[in-house]
């Protein structure tokens, strides 16, 4: 197993991401001289960009299917603190991490695939991740509903 440090961005750990096929996933942002390794070996890399379209960086993608081969379910990859005690958080764009992940190669009749999956995560330094989905609120004083 291989570990790379960088900044995640878009990172689905504890739960999967479940836009179209489930799959826990985090784009591993990573310095050039690693994207160009990884990319001369044939995986695949992702130039991240922000909203108004200026370039972050390129990221490597590292993901992990929920639903396997005859009904198979794959665990979520393990989330642990910088001290290696799990953790149950949800680890926003920017958070400073260190990544554990197997390469796979697989053949079939539309040619060869390469990929990583997605072992473990540790966070060395968490940027708290914003949902908008009310988690901000805070109980006012008071007692009444309206």
């Amino acid at each position: 197993m291989a570990i790379k440090e960088g900044l995640a961005y878009w990172p689905s750990v504890t739960k999967p991401n479940t836009k179209y096929d489930p799959v826990y996933t985090v784009d591993l942002l990573v310095d050039n001289e690693t994207a160009d390794e990884f990319e001369g070996q044939g995986f695949k890399i992702k130039t991240l960009k922000t909203k108004e379209g200026e370039e972050i960086g390129r990221a490597l993608q590292i993901k992990r299917k929920v639903n396997g081969p005859n009904g198979m379910v794959r665990k979520a990859p393990t989330l642990v603190d910088r001290n290696k005690v799990p953790v149950d958080v949800e680890v926003g764009n920017g958070s400073k991490v260190r990544v554990q992940f197997n390469e796979w190669e697989a053949t079939n009749k539309y040619g060869t695939f390469k990929g990583l999956d997605f072992q473990g995560m540790q966070i060395l330094e968490l940027v708290t991740y914003k949902s908008g989905d009310g988690d901000e609120f805070e109980a006012l004083d008071g007692g009444e509903e309206f």
